[in-house]
């Protein structure tokens, strides 16, 4: 049986997950590849530092390059993480033709089409599932599985630690700074928090998958973001009440503008979604992404986003992969990413049209709602539904919300007119309502 050399750059919580799962289930995988899959050196920041698996020690080094330049490895994983040396690693190895694997969502998004040409250039391929949503397999399903489809929308529940902690704040009625803290705790949540909470992580990973979905290289910086600060246990329990459920999604969706170049909406922020959708029922730290297909139709991909284990799956089916590619003499047999859409754009938020629940803290008195829902008529912005809870006349009280279909910048600015009225004591909190219809 012929067989591939694998070689590993990192050699830490998730470097030792492939190990183990390819010690575990590598006889397997040659069963069905009909290829043997062997390790033959792992770089690692020290021998002995901290992982969940041993490794081998006649298998690891300390030198990087001893892994990208040994002449009998045919695929290199990357496991490092970043975009500093890790992309220099992967080009080092990409220049040498071999094939890359890599989990490292941030240098994908950040470098993807450097990379993508590097790959070109050289004949191999680089491979890179496990940079969205864990063991979920949504890259291969979008590039191989979907071919035959244009995806009018997609949305994506891509952070299990927003995730974990939303939920929990649905189901305890609990407050967002207690959550956080617990989840810090527990592991679910980093220290500091911040590519999580303020949804840079998922940005990187939505990026991604509009780049792959919609044929042009989405910029992450382009990418309009919001994370869950702002989410509080008020607003939890009124979107309850209108049969909503609040969820971190990184969406993308094609905007039907009349133009031929393709126009879409990618965004990142804490959207309404009604409770009786699937993917309001994602809960704790798994991860989903709702695809719409125009020859599919809805497919649902549910799993978990993060650990170990899941990753090494990932990484080990692009690994899979790249082996039946050199046993059947090609080191390229799909492309990483095909350009397909010339002029592509994504389009500024504030060109979005939108429906919105907005949360306003106002003095109880006679008036208020009249003088709000002037300044949002004056705008052409109508009001589907209204909940003013009984409060004592002088009082500041919550008022909610729902406001119909209207431009994100026209929102925009009707909302700073009503932040100066006297009677509002705090800046007005808005989310955006995904019907997902």
């Amino acid at each position: 049986m012929q067989q591939v050399n694998l070689g590993m750059i990192g050699g830490g919580t998730v470097g030792s997950g492939v190990f183990h799962a390819l010690s575990q289930n590598g006889d397997l995988m040659a069963a069905r590849l009909g290829v043997k899959l062997a390790f033959r050196k792992i770089a690692v920041k020290a021998f002995d530092e901290p992982r969940p698996y041993p490794i081998a020690r006649a298998l690891m080094t300390t030198d990087w390059q001893e892994v990208v330049n040994d002449p009998q490895i045919h695929v290199v994983i990357e496991l490092v993480g970043g975009t500093g040396i890790a992309k220099t690693m992967v080009l080092a190895a990409l220049a040498q033709g071999k094939t890359v694997v890599t989990a490292n969502k941030a240098l994908i998004s950040a470098c993807g089409p450097e990379l993508f040409v590097a790959a070109a250039k050289s004949g191999a391929n680089l491979y890179y599932e496990a940079s969205v949503c864990g063991g979920i397999p949504i890259i291969k399903s979008l590039r191989e599985g979907f071919v035959a489809n244009q995806f009018p929308a997609m949305y994506g529940i891509v952070n299990g630690t927003c995730n974990y902690i939303l939920t929990r704040m649905k189901l305890e009625g609990a407050d967002f700074a207690a959550v956080l803290a617990d989840a810090q705790k527990q592991g679910y949540a980093e220290t500091p928090p911040d590519l999580d909470i303020d949804g840079i992580d998922a940005q990187h990973k939505t990026g991604i998958l509009a780049s792959l979905a919609h044929g042009f290289w989405v910029d992450h910086h382009q990418i309009h973001t919001e994370g869950i600060r702002e989410v509080s246990k008020i607003d939890m329990q009124f979107v309850e009440k209108l049969g909503y459920t609040i969820k971190l999604l990184g969406i993308v969706k094609k905007v039907e503008s009349g133009k031929q170049k393709a126009e879409i909406q990618a965004s990142v922020y804490p959207a309404l979604i009604p409770s009786t959708h699937v993917l309001a029922n994602v809960n704790q730290v798994f991860n989903a992404v709702f695809v719409r297909g125009d020859v599919v139709g809805d497919t649902l991909f549910y799993g978990r986003g993060a650990g170990k284990d899941a990753t090494a799956s990932a990484v080990l089916s692009d690994v899979a992969d790249a082996a039946l590619d050199l046993k059947n003499g090609t080191k390229s047999r799909v492309q990483p990413f095909v350009a397909h859409a010339k002029n592509g754009r994504v389009v500024p938020l504030d060109e979005i049209v939108s429906q919105y629940y907005v949360r306003f803290t106002v003095v109880d008195k006679p008036g208020v709602l009249a003088k709000i829902a002037a300044i949002f008529g004056a705008a052409k912005i109508g009001i589907s539904s209204v909940i003013q809870p009984e409060g004592h006349e002088g009082e500041s009280v919550p008022l909610i919300l729902m406001i119909h279909d209207a431009p994100n910048a026209v929102m925009r600015k009707a909302l700073a007119k009503i932040a100066k009225l006297p009677f509002v004591k705090a800046k007005p909190v808005m989310f955006r309502v995904e019907p997902l219809n």
